[in-house]
Order: structure tokens, then sequence, then C-alpha cells
């Protein structure tokens, strides 16, 4: 039997794209993104109507969703512009609301991101939801540059929606209700696939519920912080229980 070349040798695969962001992770990237960045778009459409709304020009909203992309925090950051708040309030109110964000980076995949340009660029687009996709169970695999292109698609849905509600903020009646409910139902959501991944790992949602009620009640006026450094604490402390009472192994 005569065997051809091509019998033996293994297909030909297409040449990679030299930044290492092939199209099929972009296309898996967009698929993953797609849903969060749904729930982006009534958030930015609220948050450029109320830069309008606050007397500021419409660019600001383009401006700050792609700049600062603080989520939360560029609501807060409007108020304070418009009452002219002073460099060093800002600085202290930027560290309060994101400080959380310090916590993200102890378990987000950093190191598959590959590049100078690439880490610094996913350090920056770290927000909530970009967290919570990529620390799902199935996101465990997900390579460098579907990460990447996760955050990408993230920042462009907050900065193109922040930018239509700003040019569109004028049309949108007083009378209409639930812009402000979006955020809330999208946090809820992505607690719930995070609940479903913790195959039933309940004592971590509930350590998490008990240190929120206890810096509510202890130190009101800086839960954020003092809630994240009582969770950490306690996850710490549980993960050293269980290691020191595990048997070694020989």
């Amino acid at each position: 039997m005569r065997i051809r070349p091509a019998d033996v040798l293994p297909a030909a695969r297409p040449a990679p794209d030299p930044t290492g962001r092939t199209p099929s992770e972009a296309r898996a990237a967009f698929h993953a993104s797609l849903s969060v960045g749904l729930g982006f778009v009534p958030l930015g459409l609220a948050f450029g109507a109320l830069v309008v709304q606050s007397g500021l020009d419409w660019w600001w909203a383009g401006l700050s969703a792609a700049v600062a992309f603080g989520g939360s925090f560029e609501f807060l950051l409007i108020g304070l512009v418009v009452a002219a708040a002073p460099l060093a309030s800002v600085a202290v109110a930027a560290f309060m609301v994101n400080v959380r964000h310090v916590f993200y980076a102890l378990s987000f995949p950093l190191h598959r991101v590959r590049g100078r340009l690439g880490k610094a660029y996913s350090t920056f687009a770290l927000c909530d939801e970009a967290y919570a996709l990529a620390s799902t169970e199935r996101a465990r695999s997900w390579p460098g540059p579907r990460v990447l292109w996760m955050q990408c698609y993230l920042h462009v849905y907050w900065t193109g929606s922040a930018l239509t509600g700003a040019l569109l903020g004028s049309l949108i009646p007083e009378s209409v209700t639930g812009l402000d409910f979006a955020l809330t139902a999208l946090f809820t959501v992505l607690a719930l696939d995070a609940l479903r991944d913790l195959r039933g790992d309940l004592p971590t949602p509930l350590l998490a519920a008990v240190s929120a009620l206890v810096a509510r009640m202890l130190f009101p006026e800086q839960m954020l912080l003092v809630a994240f450094g009582l969770f950490t604490a306690v996850l710490l402390a549980r993960h050293l229980m269980t290691t020191t009472g595990r048997p070694d192994r020989a």
C-alpha cells in the first residue's frame, strides 16, 4: 500500500497571531463576558446621564469610564468633581472604595497574562466583574489571552455605554425607574454563580456575611475595609487550622 505524505504528517494549523491573541480566544472571551457586559449597559447609561445632569460636559463620561474604570467609585467621583473637592479628599475616597482590589489580586490569574504591557493593562482593568468571571470553576483553564480579552471587552462595554448615556441623557425621562437597581441585580447574579461553584463549601459565604455584619455594627463608617480585613484574617486562620491539623504524608 502506498503511503501518502498527508497520512503521515499532521494537518497544518493556522499560524498564531504574533501578539498571542488568537481569534478563537477573542471569541471565547466575548461569549464569556457577554452576560456581564449586558449588565454594564444600564449602569453605563445611568452613569452617563448622571454626568450630563450634574452639569458636566458629555465627554467627562467617556473620559472617566476609560481612564478611571472604577465602577461604583466613578459615581462618587462625579459628585467630588462637581463639589470641587480637594485632590487629597479624592485620593482618600478612591483608596477607601477601591482597596478591595488588593485582595482580588491574591487569587486573580495575572500570572497567565504575558508581557509587561498585558500585565499592566490586566492590573488596571481588574474590576469586580472581571474578578468574578475569572475566579469561576470553568475559568481555571482559561489561558492568558482569554483573560485579557475578557477584561478588554468589559472595559469597552462600560466606556461605550457611559458615553452613549451621556449623549442620550437628555432623552431619558425622569419617570424611568430601576436603573439604580441594575448594579445590585448584577452582583446578585455573580454571587449566585459563585455559590454554585463552591460545591458544598457553604462556610465561606457564611464567614463573609458574618464579617460584614460585625464590621457594620462595630465600624459602620469603615465597613468595607474592616469587613475585607476581618474576612481575610478568618480565611487565613481557617487555612492554618486545616493545614496544621492534617497528618503529614510519608
